[in-house]
């Protein structure tokens, strides 16, 4: 019980409300949770409140494993990636539980299609997108995203309620061409300057960092770096149309 008390005082919600990811974390914490399906969470009247910084780390950890089995073998070099992926955003304590949960998960059948269901009805959007952002990181550990992991990051993205366009800005966020940055921007080359004005605005309000405030300071740093990822493509573009 100690060994994961961090994870619950860091707001396992949703996940002790019971689902797949309840049933993934009663592996670790053991007979204590063994009636997990009778806590009960408020669902503040339909209205999704924000997911616990434990949630996050959670939904995170299980989803990262089954990127790394997406190619049919977790490699050494991915795991080293993850460990210190996961050491610079979340912390050497949470980094240390996340690892060894990794270790379970990686020998287990994991519901992927359920587990998103879960998350979806449970997490606000810009949480699922960050979740996802930290996937593709995750993915790309030893250099390159393989179509097998990119097939699975869809229907992740799919599963979890993200937009087909909101996927294809993210996945881009990983290719520097000029093509990329339309497409991390939501538009085509052929919008208009205005229309590329009102993508960059809107794309800059769905994924301000201070959405993620209440996930903790250190997920909230790892998002300025997708923002910023959001202005150097709308900067790109404006140097190479040459907009003012």
């Amino acid at each position: 019980m100690a060994k994961y008390g961090k994870w619950i005082g860091a707001g396992l919600g949703f996940v002790l409300g019971g689902g797949p990811l309840g049933a993934l974390l009663g592996l670790f914490i053991g007979s204590i949770f063994d009636n997990v399906e009778t806590i009960k969470i408020p669902s503040g009247e339909g209205n999704i409140p924000p997911s616990g910084r434990g949630d996050f780390m959670f939904s995170l950890t299980v989803l990262a494993t089954s990127v790394m089995k997406a190619d049919g073998r977790i490699m050494r070099s991915e795991l080293d990636y993850v460990k210190e992926f996961l050491k610079r955003n979340f912390g050497l304590e949470a980094t240390r539980e996340a690892m060894s949960m990794i270790k379970e998960l990686s020998t287990k059948e994991i519901p992927v299609v359920e587990v998103c269901h879960q998350i979806r009805f449970h997490m606000d959007q810009a949480s699922k997108t960050q979740l996802l952002y930290f996937l593709f990181g995750i993915a790309k550990a030893d250099g390159i995203v393989s179509e097998t992991e990119v097939q699975l990051l869809e229907t992740i993205a799919d599963q979890m309620g993200i937009d087909h366009s909101t996927f294809l800005s993210v996945k881009s966020m990983y290719y520097d061409d000029i093509d990329s940055a339309y497409r991390i921007l939501g538009v085509s080359r052929t919008a208009t300057d205005e229309e590329l004005k009102k993508a960059y605005r809107k794309m800059a309000m769905e994924n301000h960092p201070d959405k993620l405030g209440h996930l903790g300071e250190d997920i909230r740093k790892a998002a300025e770096e997708k923002f910023t990822q959001i202005n150097m493509a709308y900067e790109k573009i404006k140097k190479q149309r040459g907009i003012v």
